[in-house]
């Protein structure tokens, strides 16, 4: 039987208390039903992209509203990167602890067994569901349904229209999968992913319920309906990066009123812990020189360790738990800490095996206790399947510091926009931070995730067949992620799958430049071009390759051919799948993988 531990607080229980004698009092004898719990998490939106900010130009009526009634935490901070974020988010755990580093190439996956926010939910007995975009793996067991969520209504990796997600998706009447079904929708993204958690809500609003909602938007392309892009059009390369940008976030506002209004109507906003935050540092309200754009006095964007990379909004609110009133906690918390002060809010039990790098701050929110003044937060990724170095492109936080890189350091106090490097002036600082990091990282290198890469599994009923991309292989070459990239005949040496065979005996492995939903000639090009999005181009490769378990083929491809099979025998066990098209004499990464198990 698994073993659990109670993070318990005595403000909730008060509140708890108070509750039961209220209900009593009134002749009900029922226990008080626990909160709910609604997470907004959007894309790529940085601490500046909204008008509660102090955004001179952005349209955010409904997130400001919420934004004088929440709390929020003016020092929070997340990983410069979607992947990371969220895997940090769902884990409780630090990138390099989780082991899920980077946003493609091997490393965007959540190892197999990882326990996530939804699992503690889920057996404390709520109801779970995401909407939206997941980015912690395509495969078993790592698909939200394998990873706590009872519903999922989600695009596959990065985002909308991404290689690996649906061919053809492009933010308007897409397929998205429901519980790992493809399924037709009408309407834009967002739009789709608040409607789907309003019927959500719908079904199972008398039992307590964990929702997720973790927006594409407004991450790249910047696709919107012109009625919300429009106002911004005149601020377009004077004031302001992209009208469309803004736009999606006009949107995203609108869709949050929406459920706010819902929420009110169904008597349910009071005893609701709804949360907006963001995954990351702007990836499109800021230019690189930071001339345009509002970056809240910051330096840095999407991919940076410098302080607008990673400082993230986050705004809480729960009316029956005194969380509310427009109050700013100024204490140092991170991504990593929400499963625990989650968990303390709600009176959850967590699982004993569930290490947790984070700290409960429902005392700060509770105004019941403090938060360590010493406290460190750890920024470490890298766009690779390798390990991110000990301290280059790091950030190693404190309340006052921020060492990046491992060598310069800024008093973020004075010097928000981190200017001037005080690193020679305050060497014990910073040899006390590099000291810190490198404990931290040596308890992160004896653990497996950081060790092993993240699998798909192969033979197991809860997936009969899946579907490997060039997006998610390891391999030398730089990132390969868009349809275009594929229709237009690049090539890249990304070549690898880390898979684990849960069943010994027959696979059959099918190589394909296109998906199954858009098939056609490796040589040519797919019978139908959904909506005319891409410019395809021929190939001509001669033969494919595959290496798996001391097993070398090849085949050549026939004129006409969708796909090249092969038939092999595969024994229980972990491996590398590592499959190329072969032209003339170079070979680069197969596009499109499918593994099936046909049996003993």
């Amino acid at each position: 039987m698994e073993k659990f531990k109670r993070i318990t607080n005595k403000g909730i229980k008060g509140v708890f208390l108070l509750g039961m004698a209220l209900f009593l009092g009134n002749g009900f004898s029922q226990e008080v039903k626990p909160p709910n719990v609604i997470l907004v998490m959007t894309d790529d939106q940085g601490i500046g992209d909204l008008a509660c900010h102090g955004n001179p130009w952005i349209k955010t009526p409904n997130i400001d509203k919420f934004y004088k009634q929440a709390v929020r935490l003016t020092d929070f901070h997340v990983s410069p990167m979607c992947t990371p974020t969220r895997a940090a988010l769902m884990t409780g755990r630090y990138p390099v602890n989780n082991g899920t580093w980077a946003t493609y190439k091997g490393r965007d996956a959540l190892a197999e067994n990882a326990l996530t926010m939804a699992d503690v939910f889920k057996r404390n007995g709520y109801k779970t569901a995401m909407f939206g975009k997941w980015h912690l793996g395509d495969n078993y067991p790592s698909r939200p349904t394998d990873s706590g969520f009872d519903v999922a209504v989600h695009h596959k990796a990065g985002g909308v229209g991404e290689l690996s997600d649906y061919w053809g998706n492009s933010y308007n009447d897409d397929v998205y999968y429901v519980n790992n079904e493809p399924k037709q929708f009408s309407g834009y993204c967002t739009d789709v992913w608040f409607q789907e958690a309003m019927k959500f809500i719908d079904k199972n609003k008398e039992a307590p319920f964990f929702l997720y909602l973790p927006t594409n938007a407004p991450h790249s392309p910047f696709i919107v309906a012109e009625k919300y892009a429009a106002p911004y059009r005149h601020l377009v390369g004077d004031k302001i990066v992209g009208a469309e940008f803004y736009g999606m976030i006009t949107n995203i506002d609108e869709n949050f009123g929406k459920l706010e209004a819902y929420l009110k109507k169904q008597k349910l906003a009071d005893n609701t812990i709804l949360i907006y935050m963001t995954d990351n540092g702007s990836g499109g309200g800021v230019s690189d020189d930071g001339k345009l754009g509002f970056n809240k006095g910051f330096r840095g964007k999407k991919g940076q360790r410098y302080e607008g990379g990673h400082r993230v909004p986050f705004f809480i609110r729960w009316k029956d738990g005194k969380i509310k009133g427009g109050k700013d906690l100024n204490e140092l918390t991170a991504h990593v800490d929400l499963i625990p002060t989650l968990a303390g809010l709600c009176g959850l039990e967590i699982p004993e095996r569930m290490k947790l790098d984070g700290i409960d701050f429902s005392p700060l929110l509770l105004k019941n206790g403090k938060l360590d003044e010493k406290r460190t937060v750890f920024v470490h990724h890298r766009q690779d399947w390798r390990s991110p170095h000990d301290t280059d492109e790091t950030a190693i936080l404190n309340k006052k510091w921020r060492l990046v890189n491992g060598t310069n350091l800024y008093d973020i106090g004075k010097d928000p926009h981190q200017d001037h490097d005080v690193a020679s002036k305050n060497n014990k600082v910073v040899e006390g931070l590099l000291a810190q990091n490198e404990a931290f990282l040596n308890r992160a290198k004896s653990g497996n995730e950081y060790q092993e890469f993240p699998v798909s599994i192969v033979g197991n009923d809860n997936q009969k067949e899946i579907k490997l991309t060039i997006q998610h292989a390891i391999g030398e070459d730089g990132g390969i992620w868009k349809p275009e990239q594929v229709a237009s005949g690049i090539k890249n040496r990304n070549n690898t799958h880390p898979i684990k065979v849960e069943k010994a005996g027959q696979y059959k492995i099918s190589c394909m430049r296109w998906p199954k939903e858009c098939s056609g000639p490796i040589w040519g090009i797919p019978e139908k071009n959904p909506k005319n999005q891409y410019d395809y181009k021929s190939m001509h490769p001669e033969k494919v390759r595959i290496q798996i378990a001391n097993q070398i083929q090849e085949r050549s491809i026939d004129a006409g051919a969708h796909s090249v099979d092969f038939i092999l025998n595969l024994q229980e066990g972990k491996t590398m799948l590592v499959n190329d098209f072969m032209e003339g004499g170079e070979t680069y990464g197969v596009y499109y993988t499918y593994v099936e198990y046909l049996g003993k």
